[in-house]
């Protein structure tokens, strides 16, 4: 991995992820976020860490609290 991997994703990889955030799942499910992990060239955990801070500051910007149980629960 190169040392841009070390203190976030590369602008291209950024760039793969807030599409997928926006167009397609904010809640990937494990294959799912798998595949975005491949595509991004990123590991399942970065992608997995990088998808949880992501909803927090979309939940955020949106007014509601940065962690919410689903309306099941």
């Amino acid at each position: 991995m190169s040392a841009e991997t070390a203190s976030g994703p590369t602008e291209d990889q950024v760039e793969i992820l807030e599409y997928n955030f926006n167009k397609v799942n904010k809640h990937p499910d494990p294959t799912t976020l798998c595949l975005i992990a491949a595509e991004a060239g990123l590991s399942e955990e970065e992608t997995q860490k990088w998808f949880k801070q992501r909803l927090a500051q979309w939940r955020q910007s949106e007014g509601l609290p940065s962690e919410c149980r689903s309306v099941t629960d």
